[in-house]
């Protein structure tokens, strides 16, 4: 990975409360673990960015580099990376994710 890729990485993860790397976009996500975890943000109406690696090879290999994770998608919340879909609905499914979406006092989503 550059150092300009991993720079545009680190940026984007500071600099928005919740991140979403993904394959797609939330309305046309291109996998169905990238949906999953649309499905999961959109439940807990917090507001998120996301971006689409399908756009940037550079930035598809470099955020797993970037997280020591080998899949996408992978969710970033405060600058902390939580972990793809299946942790998502893990802790989904707990409650966990959203008291830690409650304790990092993520913004919600705005209505449309």
């Amino acid at each position: 990975m550059t150092d300009a890729t991993h720079e545009r990485i680190e940026k984007t993860v500071k600099d928005n409360d919740v991140v979403l790397f993904m394959k797609g976009t939330p309305l046309f996500p291109q996998c169905g673990f990238s949906s999953r975890a649309i499905a999961i943000l959109d439940r807990l109406g917090v507001a998120y960015d996301s971006v689409d690696v399908l756009q940037d090879m550079e930035v598809r290999q470099g955020i797993k580099t970037y997280s020591d994770w080998p899949t996408i998608p992978q969710l970033y919340v405060k600058g902390e990376f939580i972990g793809g879909s299946d942790i998502m609905m893990e802790m989904f499914e707990a409650g966990e994710l959203e008291t830690l979406m409650d304790e990092k006092q993520v913004a919600k989503a705005e209505a449309e």
